[in-house]
């Protein structure tokens, strides 16, 4: 057998134990866990008595339930502390600009606003006057609106009135001008999932960018893709935004976020 493939099964096997109780809304009966691993009630709990001796799971005297142990809650915060989630995200964009075509970035929430730290250019990029530690608007930007939906109110507002009152003043209609109007631009981008512009920073330029959220479901990153409107998918749900999309949704699990976590204001 192939050392790299050779391992042990019933690790594997047991493992869907314990994979069952993190997805899991709170303690289960045996019977409700042995169905989510798929296995037998009692095959599942033979290696549920091994999983408690070492604290990996633990089992609620009076209500028989099982739930994940002490050392689930060591294993988890230790794996926390030595995430990056910059690097992993950086580890992921070659594979990303390959699928999509488009130059991709990374931005995280600085002193000033969302910061571009990271830049990979594809063949065909477009020409947008963007270097690394930019700081991106707030409202005319799909980054500065991505991190607006789903960063704390009190953290953004004071970028983000100043902009309001700039695009009055100019007479900016493809920009909301009031807090209703930015209040409804946002709910949108939390319902979608992804911040999408058009024709704001740069003419006949579209750009997308999706929320990476770490275990506590707060937003610590933003990933942008933009392309010219010839060459570029501006739908949503379409070929750029589907798989950036799926990408953040895979950046977010391995930072430990679960769906309905990240925390929106």
């Amino acid at each position: 057998m192939d050392k790299e493939r050779a391992g042990i099964q019933s690790v594997e096997v047991g493992f869907s134990l314990v994979e069952a109780l993190a997805q899991a809304r709170g303690p289960l009966m045996l019977k409700d866990l042995a169905a989510a691993a798929g296995m037998s009630a009692a095959k599942a709990h033979r290696y549920l008595v091994s999983f408690q001796r070492i604290g990996l799971v633990a089992q609620d005297e009076r209500s028989s339930r099982y739930d994940l142990g002490p050392m689930a809650l060591k294993v988890g915060l230790a794996s926390l502390t030595r995430l990056d989630p910059v690097r992993r995200a950086r580890e992921r964009m070659p594979a990303l600009m390959q699928d999509i075509n488009h130059t991709v970035a990374i931005a995280v929430w600085g002193n000033h606003g969302p910061t571009i730290v990271h830049w990979e250019e594809c063949a065909q990029a477009v020409t947008a006057n963007l270097r690394l530690g930019d700081v991106m608007p707030m409202l005319a930007s799909a980054t500065g609106r991505c991190f607006a939906a789903w960063l704390p109110r009190e953290m953004t507002a004071p970028l983000l009135e100043p902009e309001m009152d700039r695009a009055r003043k100019a007479h900016r209609q493809d920009l909301p001008q009031t807090e209703a109007a930015v209040a409804a631009m946002l709910d949108e981008v939390r319902q979608r999932g992804t911040a999408r512009v058009v024709d704001t920073v740069l003419p006949g330029i579209v750009a997308f960018c999706v929320p990476v959220f770490d275990a506590s479901g707060h937003i610590v990153l933003g990933l942008m893709t933009l392309g010219s409107l010839a060459t570029f998918d501006p739908e949503y749900g379409g070929a750029i935004d589907a798989p950036l999309q799926a990408a953040a949704r895979q950046l977010s699990s391995d930072l430990g976020w679960l769906p309905g976590s990240d925390a929106t204001d």
